[in-house]
């Protein structure tokens, strides 16, 4: 049937910041979305605070609201925009919880807006436990024997039931948030009572266990004239109990019977129809017990997922476009499969390779957090590879991880080689931790058998013997050395051997081994992903390498270079903290600045989730594996035709900046700021060395390459101090180190992050004012984009922080030696494309005075902030810049801004909860968000809401900061108690206010007796913590408060500047209201 058109406009709502559990994936399908109902002539009303989204660009909607996405601020927008419909599909749990929120508000039905891809009964049916496994069973489908509560009580009833191991699953909560498995009755009653706390509806599932079984996720699509068709199987290799996002998954399904697979498929299509999802795509994850086939439905999304995006990347079939589509009444043949341009979207895609999917982690972000894997999520990134069979897949999959694997190496068991390796090799595989895969590999090397293996880990034995083989042609190597028949080097490279570890073991270098290999002319070749398993010529160039040929270099390869001028484009691979979403935000940019600019764009990524590995961002896109080995193999391939005129390195975060210097050694051509002077920045002597010849000041520093260097320096700098590695992204392995045993602590582990390279001491600058400086060069005229005056003070790593453009307290003078400081600095670096500078500002004797503490000289993470701030595509106009445009054409000033931008980071700590949560130089968000608005308190209030952090409007404030700050904390005080608030303290902080007039109420320290502080927390008591801490032993003392404000949602200031800024945003939603108002009217 035709579209809709009793519909003129659609209310789309984004999944709001980076999450654990919610990343990237949900710009590239809400981007699809956007652009796929714009072209169809539907008024596109966008809600998303995240502002390094591509679906946020001004020019992907007609109304693009960067605001908190909440049902409040929702309401808002449809009371503006009038929308015939919403689209809750596209946004993750985060969109699907704020649209059922609004129905049962009546708002939905008050302003006649109807929801489309998923209505409220379905999105209710789906996600409410209760409700989900009573439709499962009026369609005759097993699901694991279960029990809906609500409290403790009915809890232990149904444990009685179910038995231990139990596991718990909170309804309506992303990423398995509040579940986990219990495996004793305190760890039950904890896990329960967690549970609840964390489901928005205050209920959890009590499910039997289904520990061991094999898992298995179907990608659906369904139409309203009742077409479903399954875009692909996903198959776990780590078995149930992990979660799915945690997991190493394979597409296609390897070990289903095709009689397994036809039941699976008719049960995930029954599914949908029963819950109600007349349109789009949606995801039913199946549970099958090895032992005697039994099946049982765990759950399904009614909405697009991580596991849609990547379906999608997988197969070529984009699920999100198509779903959109659907849901304003299109079937599904009578849209037009995009990759081949002559099926239709009914034909089901079919692959002839194998996809691998494997998650990255950030433990090491998070002290004291265990890396054991559960039910609730915990990666923060994924990367994605293919190949022509499973082990050169999964080996390409490993590398692309890019944490110093180069396949399937040794992982470093502890205790490994002291006498009882058995052992220690069983306990490692019977504990599901992102190292085990890597457990496997050195079980089956020290002679454990895959059935042994199996009984432990509960992995399929079909993977295991795929890893055998693997281990077997390594072993081959490290016997026999480097292969002298080119047959035998072709079938390791089949397996996906990179050249790095063929290198390693056979003590060779990797340069050696490229030139054995190439001089037995053999090279991967090409192939195109084209839904169809070569039924049908893909006429979309989305390639992956291969080494399954005959051996000739263009036997079999499908790449077909074009004679244009080419330009290659790296990406940063998968997502971690420290370089997410907004690296992809500037390749993307780039990627459609270049391709208007007449150049042939070639993207080179390995992350699922982006748009930058969407098939149509760039003109050719290779989904392979960011090191030295496989972009060269790419690039000398494009080279055989046409102009390679260079690769941008720039956009990529650090992953591509590694490559640059090999690359411009095998002689590619690098386009922007030159490796050299990238190298001068990272490298912290030869910048000291810089800053002195132009005479800008550091604070007062020295470089280690020693333990007794170290403690030298730091006497004659003083404590406290910041140590900081070299190349490093994302503060990795920096601290603010306060005494001689903290220091030798801890310079070890800085001096061994940053390899043979130094590390660099500081004089840490404590109560300065951090500024971050974006700007643009083409080597000539220098622009300063954004200056950016953080909220908390120096110290906190860059990416945690708060921060406002315009600056919100600096004078114009200061703002001008800014700026010409940044250009002295892009001047002396040669810079051509984007920099970003970071500088303290501290007053000494009266005067403020400006230290440098590091420059970038590539994209940083707030130039897509500052972007959509002062509504400049920086990203695409630095691209042009670099392939040769004069900025002085592209960039014009946006002059003075009429509203105010603050960034806020976000922070995953209910996912740790032994972590504590005090920030530091190291980097710790996954996510950001953009509050902006008329005046900096509407603007801060925003950024708040859109990161979680509800301020309240009453209540109880507590406040207990140390001496120094007890002054300052006056101000913040009296507006909170003039605003209506109890206010409490601890002795110290009381005595204080209370001698100055304000009534204060006393209560206990931790340390003092009960009730103390923590106790109120927890009762839900207390709505605002000011806390500042100095000193370990304070720290220490403060951890419960900060852990319990976590757990209850507390607001939670450290520092007296940000508790005062919150204070007067407090009193400006109280006295002005907040409006939302679209991003096109700001900029």
């Amino acid at each position: 049937m035709p579209k809709r058109t009793d519909i003129k406009s659609i209310l789309i709502i984004g999944a709001g910041p980076i999450v654990i559990g919610q990343a990237c994936e949900f710009d590239y399908s809400g981007t699809q979305a956007c652009r796929a109902l714009r072209a169809e002539g539907y008024r596109i009303i966008l809600v998303n605070s995240n502002p390094a989204t591509i679906m946020t660009d001004p020019a992907m909607a007609d109304a693009t609201y960067v605001e908190p996405v909440t049902a409040e601020y929702v309401t808002k927008v449809i009371e503006k925009e009038k929308p015939d419909a919403i689209l809750p599909t596209m946004g993750g749990q985060t969109a699907l919880n704020v649209a059922l929120e609004l129905a049962e508000q009546g708002v939905l039905e008050k302003h006649k807006v109807e929801l489309i891809g998923a209505d409220r009964k379905a999105i209710a049916k789906a996600e409410d436990r209760q409700l989900f496994r009573e439709a499962m069973d009026r369609i005759g489908l097993e699901s694991p024997a279960s029990y809906v509560i609500n409290d403790l009580p009915t809890a232990i009833d149904a444990l009685e039931k179910v038995g231990l191991p139990a596991i718990i699953r909170p309804s309506f909560t992303l990423g398995g948030t509040g579940g986990g498995i219990a495996y004793n009755r305190q760890e039950f009653e904890q896990i329960v009572l967690g549970g609840i706390d964390a489901s928005p509806v205050g209920e959890v599932l009590v499910e039997e266990s289904v520990l061991g079984w094999k898992e298995y996720e179907m990608e659906v699509v369904r139409d309203c004239k009742d077409n479903a068709i399954i875009i692909c199987a996903i198959e776990n290799v780590d078995p149930m109990g992990v979660h799915t996002g945690d997991s190493i998954t394979v597409a296609p399904a390897q070990t289903l019977t095709d009689k397994e697979y036809q039941i699976m498929r008719d049960a995930s299509i029954a599914v949908l129809r029963e819950i109600g999802v007349e349109t789009g795509g949606s995801n039913v994850q199946f549970a099958l017990n090895p032992a005697d086939g039994r099946m049982t439905v765990i759950e399904m999304n009614p909405r697009v997922s991580r596991s849609s995006a990547l379906a999608s990347k997988a197969t070529g079939f984009p699920i999100a476009k198509v779903a959109a589509l659907l849901a304003v009444g299109y079937t599904l043949d009578e849209l037009t499969n995009e990759i081949t341009g002559v099926t239709p979207a009914s034909f089901e895609p079919t692959l002839d390779y194998v996809v691998t999917k494997i998650p990255r982690f950030a433990f090491e972000k998070f002290p004291g957090s265990e890396s054991v894997l559960s039910t609730s999520m915990k990666s923060v990134g994924e990367a994605m590879a293919i190949g022509r069979n499973f082990a050169e897949s999964f080996q390409k999959a490993l590398r692309s991880l890019e944490t110093g694997l180069d396949g399937f190496s040794s992982p470093g068991i502890k205790n490994l080689g002291q006498g009882d390796d058995r052992n220690i090799l069983m306990a490692a595989l019977a504990i599901p931790t992102p190292e085990r895969i890597l457990a496997v590999a050195e079980a089956l090397r020290f002679g454990l058998s895959v059935d042994e293996i199996h009984q432990v880990s509960k992995i399929d034995p079909w993977f295991l013997e795929q890893f055998e083989q693997i281990i077997h042609a390594e072993q081959l190597l490290v016997e026999g050395g480097f292969p002298a028949n080119p047959d035998d080097l072709q079938t390791i490279k089949s397996l996906g051997f990179s050249d790095a570890r063929i290198a390693n073991l056979c003590n060779l270098t990797e340069e050696e081994v490229r030139r054995r290999r190439q001089g037995c002319d053999i090279r991967p070749a090409f192939r195109r992903i084209d839904t169809c398993a070569a039924e049908f010529p893909a006429a979309t160039p989305y390639m992956y390498s291969s080494y399954e040929t005959s051996g000739h270099f263009a036997d079999a390869c499908e790449a077909a270079p074009s004679t244009s001028r080419k330009i290659v484009i790296l990406g940063g691979g998968p997502n971690r903290i420290g370089q997410g979403i907004e690296f992809d935000y500037c390749c993307c940019h780039a990627a459609m600045a270049l391709s208007a600019d007449g150049f042939e764009t070639i993207m080179i990524n390995c992350n699922p989730e982006t748009v930058s590995t969407d098939y149509d961002t760039s003109d050719r896109l290779y989904f392979d594996p960011l090191t030295f080995e496989d972009v060269l193999e790419i690039i000398e391939r494009e080279q055989s035709k046409g102009d390679v005129v260079g690769v941008i390195v720039q956009f990529g975060g650090q992953t591509p900046l590694k490559l640059a210097e090999g690359l411009e050694d095998a002689g590619i051509p690098i386009l922007g700021t030159s490796p050299d002077m990238i190298d001068l920045a990272e490298d912290r002597e030869r910048f000291k060395d810089m800053l002195e010849r132009i005479n800008l000041r550091q604070p007062q520093n020295g470089i280690a390459r020693s333990r007794l260097e170290a403690i030298t320096i730091a006497n004659e700098i003083g404590y406290p101090l910041v140590i900081r590695p070299s190349y490093v992204l994302g503060g990795r392995a920096m601290e603010i180190v306060r005494d001689e045993d903290h220091l030798n602590r801890y310079v070890d582990e800085a001096v061994v992050v940053s390899g043979s390279s130094p590390v660099l001491l500081d004089s840490y600058l404590d109560h300065a004012v951090e500024i971050d400086v974006d700007a643009i060069s083409d080597g000539t005229h220098v622009e300063v984009a954004g200056i950016m005056e953080h909220i908390e003070e120096a110290g906190i790593h860059s990416g945690d922080s708060a921060c406002a453009l315009p600056p919100f307290s600096l004078s114009e003078d200061m703002i001008q030696e800014l700026t010409h400081q940044t250009i002295e600095l892009a001047r002396a670096l040669e810079v051509r494309g984007l920099m970003n500078v970071q500088f303290a500002i501290k007053q000494i004797d009266g005067v403020d005075e400006v230290f440098i503490l590091e420059v970038n000289p590539r994209a940083s993470r707030t130039i897509p902030f500052v972007a959509k701030a002062i509504g400049r595509p920086l990203p695409a106009i630095a691209a042009s810049v670099m392939a040769g445009a004069n900025l002085k054409d592209r960039y014009t000033s946006p002059g003075k801004l009429n509203h105010i931008a603050v960034k806020e980071a976000v922070l995953p700590f209910a996912r740790f909860p032994q972590t504590d949560t005090i920030l530091g130089p190291e980097m710790r968000s996954t996510g950001e968000v953009m509050g902006i608005g008329r005046s900096f308190e509407a603007a801060f209030l925003k950024s708040q809401q859109g990161a979680g952090n509800k301020l309240p409007e009453g209540g109880c404030v507590f406040l207990s900061v140390r001496d120094a700050d007890k002054t300052e904390l006056l101000e913040t005080a009296q507006l909170l108690s003039q605003a209506g608030f109890r206010l409490i303290a601890t002795g110290g902080t009381r005595s204080f206010l209370t001698s100055r007039g304000i009534a204060v109420d006393h209560v206990n320290k931790v340390l003092e007796g009960r009730p103390h502080i923590v106790d109120h927390i927890k009762n839900g008591d207390v709505q605002l913590v000011i806390n500042t801490t100095e000193g370990a032993q304070a720290l220490a003392d403060s951890f419960s408060i900060r852990r319990s404000t976590v757990h209850m949602k507390v607001p939670y200031f450290t520092t007296i500047r940000s508790a005062l800024i919150a204070a007067r945003a407090i009193l400006t939603q109280r006295d002005q209201g907040v409006e939302v108002c679209p991003l096109q009217q700001y900029v």
